[in-house]
């Protein structure tokens, strides 16, 4: 099978699929993404944590599948946003890119305030200043010292693969230690007797039918979505990964079962050892969900609990970096195919990276934190929930473009069948649901944080504002820029299709492994 596609000047055959399944873990941020997502979703589903972390898998084990199919057929560093304009057309596409972009700065947004939140905590810990970790709560030291941390991980970013992957190796080994480390010791305290609220280990916990309320048990998936996301950053990679039609499909699995059985230890271990009531370590307490792992580290870890300051706050720098090359490597693909100014599409000649758009990435992601940090670290704090309801709107889009892409072809065989259009179907259907669920719920002021405007819930109102953003900049750019929305970029096309439009120059690119194509040299040059 040949790995000609659409090159954009990125770095080609730069990642090798462990290095991919690293930087996928890395951008999962399982120690920062569980300090804060373990509690919120502990208080919805209570015992049945574990339960809930197995279901919210489902759905994302069956996208990832057909992400695979579709980065099979065409490697594309614009992934949801690339694959959507093929299947459904310029304005879907569009739109669900727009997800992608706007899921990705709320998380680097809430990765840099977890970031500068422990950091302060370390050096508290370190020195044996408590007061330390109150310099987290100054406003002005807080967004300074986000704005350290954004920048450095903008810059390794901007680097290109091969620092990224040198820095992911140490920071994924060391946070996967240290949880591991963190899940045995509570484990072996519950079993001792000398746990907060030792629980006896139930295959109840497994039960998701066991949680009280559908809205509950909705709340609880959107956030175990959460939780999960950040795998897609594999599929990002393709054109600079081994193997493009394969290697990332594979990688971005790996990565999944790698993160569901952590997560499974860690939620028996936590509630194993902490319980579900409101009491001082129980996992119901409002006061400590914002910050789980800060919490529970000295009562499970003893002396070795700055191991877990440590962890958490690497993991969530080491995040913050990997994060980023996701929506600089979506902005990239859109100003390639004119769906954004072509300056996004500018590529570093010395790092063969996306410079442009990883410093544009890097300074929204910073504003938005820097104005929501002034405005309210409840808004902050909601961005998380809000989150999960841009994550379930572009992986529905994504999973139901791999249906119509395949519509035709997926009845070949039995095999192409279940993972063409019965896998994605039924991922895209859950994940549609749990949007629309949550997105009811959150109208509720008592949702999330429980702040609320004009008597509607702020989650609801930040999901909205973030969708409706979207549309304003559509129209703005149709309007700037109509050559995407005419298909003279990137035209709506099935898997049969095998030509693009790209300036004035038709081009072959591939839209099925089994078809054998050339890439015109005009391909190879920025647009």
């Amino acid at each position: 099978m040949s790995d000609s596609f659409v090159q954009k000047g990125l770095s080609s055959n730069s990642v090798g699929m462990i290095s991919a399944a690293v930087i996928g873990i890395s951008c999962i941020a399982p120690a920062y993404t569980l300090s804060g997502g373990l509690g919120p979703t502990a208080s919805e589903v209570g015992e049945h944590l574990p339960a809930i972390f197995l279901v919210g898998f489902i759905p994302m084990f069956l996208v990832a599948i057909g992400y695979r199919e579709l980065n099979s057929s065409m490697p594309d560093s614009g992934t949801t946003f690339t694959w959507a304009t093929r299947a459904f057309g310029p304005v879907i596409g569009w739109l669900g890119g727009w997800g992608l972009l706007a899921a990705t700065v709320l998380v680097l947004s809430n990765l840099a305030g977890i970031a500068v939140s422990f950091f302060y905590l370390l050096l508290a810990q370190v020195f044996g200043k408590p007061e330390l970790a109150d310099l987290a709560n100054n406003t002005a030291v807080n967004v300074a010292t986000c704005f350290v941390f954004i920048v450095i991980a903008a810059y390794i970013s901007y680097r290109g693969m091969d620092t990224t992957k040198t820095l992911q190796y140490a920071l994924v080994g060391f946070q996967l230690v240290v949880l591991v480390l963190f899940s045995c010791m509570a484990l072996f305290k519950a079993n001792t007797g000398q746990a907060f609220d030792a629980t006896p280990i139930s295959l109840e916990w497994l039960n998701p039918f066991g949680v009280e309320s559908f809205s509950a048990f909705a709340a609880g998936i959107a956030l175990s979505v959460f939780i999960y996301w950040g795998w897609d950053v594999v599929l990002t990679m393709s054109e600079e990964t081994e193997g493009a039609h394969s290697t990332p499909g594979r990688a971005a699995t790996a990565t999944i079962l790698v993160i569901v059985f952590l997560y499974q230890l860690i939620a028996f271990a936590t509630v194993s050892f902490s319980g579900t009531s409101d009491g001082r370590y129980g996992l119901g307490n409002q006061a400590i969900q914002a910050n789980i792992f800060a919490e529970l580290a000295g009562p499970v870890m003893g002396p070795l609990a700055i191991l877990m300051s440590l962890a958490v706050l690497g993991s969530s720098a080491a995040s913050l970096q990997s994060t980023f090359i996701s929506p600089a490597r979506t902005l990239l693909a859109m100003g390639y195919y004119k769906a954004l100014p072509k300056s996004f599409a500018h590529i570093s000649p010395k790092h063969q990276s996306p410079d442009v758009a990883t410093w544009v990435a890097a300074g929204i992601s910073f504003a938005f934190y820097a104005i929501m940090r002034v405005i309210s670290e409840a808004v902050l704090w909601d961005t998380i929930t809000a989150l999960g309801m841009m994550v379930c709107f572009y992986y529905a889009i994504t999973a139901f473009a791999c249906v119509w892409y395949f519509r035709k072809e997926s009845w070949r065989s039995a095999k192409t069948l279940v993972s063409q259009l019965v896998c994605p179907l039924i991922g895209g259907i859950l994940l549609l649901v749990f949007f629309v669920q949550t997105s009811y719920d959150a109208m509720d002021p008592s949702y999330g944080s429980g702040s609320s405007l004009f008597g509607i819930g702020l989650v609801f109102i930040l999901g909205v504002a973030v969708l409706v953003s979207g549309l304003l900049v559509l129209a703005v750019t149709w309007i700037r820029s109509p050559d995407f929305f005419r298909s003279k970029g990137l035209r709506r096309g099935l898997p049969t299709d095998d030509v693009v439009l790209m300036e004035d120059t038709t081009i072959s690119v591939f839209d099925h492994p089994a078809e054998t194509e050339t890439v015109a040299s005009t391909a190879q040059r920025k647009p």
